[in-house]
């Protein structure tokens, strides 16, 4: 699904700003579930210095510095994103490993090999290790119960007991209180669906970005009506036996898949939840992927203001036709109504000329 993405931040500061420096995740990645085809950024003011590369979890990160006052910083991402379906029957998922086999594969042996998804087994600064996950998990994770199987049934309980809210927290609202509080919005239900995954000892991290919103029949899409995302992935490792085998030669152990599960909206699939979702970035949570955070000198306060637009290239294409349609009906009437015009002009010109012919 070819998909056109506009993701538009803009801060309003009082007073103004002196200088800031500012780290942004707005360009999307590339990876086996998408292809981007072009991305770009606009920033005003234009700053003095940026630079983009990429990070330790394979992000596009772009660092930029304004030394110049501003009351106000526009930074718009434009991508083009063409994404892929990965079929993956979801029977399949009872033939993964048993969870308690895979919470093995990450534990620490001396000399041997460890897999590089083991850093998404420990706490980060969102989501901090604690009985009342793993009290929640425990019935979804049952004596030998398949990995993948035990970790949807996680994600879909999650979806059924918690209401999504929107205000009911903020990003400094703790996934424990949303926990407890079984509410909240995307973010928090991806941070609860890691801390519940981590204390059973399993590798989970977080995704940002881009979910397709459908338009009610008969209603056009409005440009920044959008929002970005948050789902989780979830690592499975491909053979057990083969990973043993591996750690023997203390080599690096890299053969696994990650399955992405999306709590808000219940749906999951290896490497991404559906050709209708985009990836931006991935972390150990939010703190590793916010879309923009900084340092600033001046500016006491401000106020945020956020628009996305994910549109499908085939949503564009009718709306094109549409316009070129009502285009040529518009030129077609103006032509009618120049004909008639010329035509009542042209009627006493020619009723004078006969009258004064005979």
């Amino acid at each position: 699904m070819l998909l056109y993405i506009t993701h538009t931040t803009t801060y309003h500061y009082v007073p103004q700003v002196n200088t800031a420096q500012h780290m942004a995740h707005l360009l999307p990645r590339s990876d086996v579930a998408q292809t981007v085809q072009h991305a770009e950024l606009h920033i005003t003011p234009t700053p003095a210095a940026t630079s983009t590369h990429v990070d330790v979890f394979g992000n596009n990160r772009t660092f930029f510095s304004l030394p110049v006052v501003h009351d106000t910083l526009s930074i718009t991402a434009k991508s083009t994103v063409d994404t892929h379906f990965i079929p993956y029957p979801p029977e399949q998922a009872l033939n993964t490993p048993a969870w308690e086999n895979v919470r093995a594969h990450f534990v620490y042996h001396s000399g041997a090999a460890w897999d590089a998804a083991t850093e998404y087994v420990f706490a980060s600064p969102y989501v901090q290790p604690h009985p009342d996950f793993a009290e929640y998990a425990r019935a979804s994770f049952t004596p030998a119960r398949p990995v993948l199987a035990a970790a949807c049934d996680l994600m879909t309980r999650i979806h059924q007991d918690f209401t999504y809210e929107t205000a009911s927290t903020d990003i400094n609202t703790p996934a424990l209180e949303a926990l407890k509080s079984r509410k909240g919005v995307c973010q928090d239900f991806a941070h609860i669906l890691i801390g519940c995954l981590r204390t059973q000892g399993l590798a989970a991290r977080y995704v940002s970005g881009y979910l397709v919103t459908e338009v009610p029949e008969g209603q056009t899409r409005l440009i920044g009506s959008d929002a970005s995302h948050a789902w989780v992935s979830v690592y499975v490792p491909n053979d057990l036996d083969d990973a043993a085998e591996t750690a023997k030669t203390g080599a690096l152990a890299t053969h696994g898949q990650w399955f992405d599960l999306d709590p808000t909206n219940n749906r999951w699939g290896l490497s991404s939840p559906g050709i209708d979702y985009v990836t931006l970035a991935i972390g150990r949570d939010y703190a590793d992927v916010s879309p923009v955070r900084g340092v600033i000198h001046g500016g006491a306060s401000h106020t945020l203001e956020v628009a996305v637009t994910v549109q499908p290239a085939s949503e564009l294409a009718a709306a094109s036709g549409q316009t070129q349609s009502q285009s040529q009906s518009q030129c077609q009437s103006q032509l009618q109504t120049q004909g008639q015009s010329q035509t009542q002009s042209q009627g006493p010109s020619q009723s004078q000329s006969q009258s004064e012919s005979l």
